[in-house]
């Protein structure tokens, strides 16, 4: 008997639904967030099930890869495409569960893509360290903004780090401020060269791949911006056509 499973994965647990082909629910559960135990409980029907969609929310990678290492078909929903269908959705988690599992038995589920395991570690690498630039450009302007309110000059990163202990009790003499500007310029110092060392792991992963190599070659496209590209897209032959 063909079954189709849906998974609404929340933060620590799952709620798992299994369908028929008439949309009667075989098997109904609030499981927690534990591979081995999720895995124990859809072993009696392994073998009718036709495959489980988990919805690509932001904790996804582990109970993907267990579902696909026990050799069930896996599909990944792209939740901003069911919005379309929201008007049929109910708004508990069961009902949220049987709407995969119901779209995937209709063909109609909107999918998104199953980024390959094995890279999306860089990928992860690359995101850090964009967090880390906001991060950086965020103290940057706060000690900006503290100088400017306090002298009327605005400095560049490369005055402000190249800023004496002499230089800076002069430029803020009062002792309190000149600690603010300190303990930030510790921290910008500590971001950029954690976001240099991301940039050399990413780079020495992507050394020699075609797809980052060709990218370097368009006016325009310097390296962190092909590194996004080439690790956010994927592989491009994924696309049917061009405009996909």
């Amino acid at each position: 008997m063909p079954l189709y499973g849906g998974i609404d994965l929340h933060a620590n647990n799952s709620v798992i639904v299994l369908l028929n082909e008439q949309d009667q629910v075989l098997y109904q559960r609030r499981l927690a967030n534990h591979l081995p135990t999720i895995l124990e409980q859809l072993v009696p029907y392994h073998t009718d099930i036709q495959g489980v969609v988990v919805e690509s929310t932001y904790n996804w990678y582990w109970l993907v890869d267990g579902l696909m290492e026990a050799d069930y078909r896996v599909h990944l929903a792209n939740p901003a495409a069911i919005q379309q269908y929201s008007g049929l959705k109910h708004t508990d988690d069961h009902s949220d569960a049987r709407w995969l599992a119901h779209l995937l038995r209709l063909g109609v589920l909107p999918e998104g893509y199953l980024y390959p395991k094995a890279e999306r570690a860089v990928r992860d690498v690359l995101r850090k360290r964009a967090h880390l630039v906001r991060q950086h450009t965020s103290n940057v302007l706060s000690l900006q903004n503290i100088i400017v309110r306090n002298t009327g000059a605005r400095l560049s990163v490369k005055q402000m780090q190249e800023l004496s202990l002499a230089e800076l009790t002069k430029l803020l003499p009062e002792s309190d401020q000149a600690l603010a500007v300190r303990s930030g310029l510790a921290v910008v110092h500590t971001l950029s060269q954690q976001i240099k060392t991301l940039e050399k792991t990413v780079t020495k992963h992507l050394k020699d791949t075609p797809a980052y190599e060709q990218l370097l070659t368009v006016d325009g496209i310097g390296s962190i911006l092909a590194q996004t590209i080439t690790l956010e897209t994927g592989d491009l032959r994924r696309f049917p056509a061009v405009g996909n």
